[in-house]
């Protein structure tokens, strides 16, 4: 046996009437079916108008009247990433980073005059121990720029293999100084974006 479904009869219902809206623009008597917003400010809050008042208040409208070029360029930059803050990701920033601090505090290279030439011996102490963790890693697991990450990890295994504590019968020297040269092949290879 099977239930059948009462049939209803959907003639008899209509949609509710919405009130018509008339336009916003004086004198207009039309019915004010499409919305433009009020101001930049006020971008929710919405003046209703017929088509062809829609159309003419469009055309008129600017979203960066009354803003200095300067902010208009600052909103557009904003709109690109939709408002939202930005940082640069991944293995290039990491890549640049690197590269800047190495022009800037490098490897010796000074522009414009010979590395070292005409600065005090405080200038000299001062500028060796502002080194980059790139720079402090090279050191520990002494090797001298430039260099490539094969190199690198080449000269990280042989440390490896000398300073890993069951090698050495499980001196804690040996432990800590594995756990430098793993930090520092580490922030190698986080610089060289492997």
């Amino acid at each position: 046996m099977t239930k059948q479904r009462p049939r209803y009869d959907f003639s008899s219902f209509s949609r509710p009437r919405t009130a018509t809206r008339a336009c916003d623009h004086p004198g207009c008597e039309s019915e004010g079916e499409y919305r433009a917003p009020k101001s930049r400010t006020h971008l929710n809050d919405y003046y209703w108008f017929c088509l062809d008042h829609v159309r003419e208040y469009n055309r008129a409208w600017d979203y960066y009247a009354g803003m200095k070029p300067e902010q208009i360029e600052e909103e557009v930059r904003r709109d690109t990433t939709w408002q939202r803050p930005s940082w640069p990701l991944g293995f290039w920033a990491v890549q640049e980073k690197f590269l800047r601090d190495r022009a800037m505090h490098g490897f010796s290279f000074e522009f414009g005059r010979e590395a070292g030439k005409g600065q005090s011996e405080e200038q000299k102490q001062r500028r060796q121990a502002a080194r980059t963790a790139e720079e402090e890693a090279l050191v520990v697991l002494n090797l001298s720029p430039p260099v490539d990450f094969p190199r690198i990890k080449a000269r990280y295994r042989e440390l490896v293999k000398i300073h890993h504590p069951d090698a050495n019968g499980g001196d804690k020297a040996a432990e800590e100084k594995l756990k430098e040269i793993n930090q520092a092949y580490n922030t190698l290879k986080a610089c060289y974006g492997v």
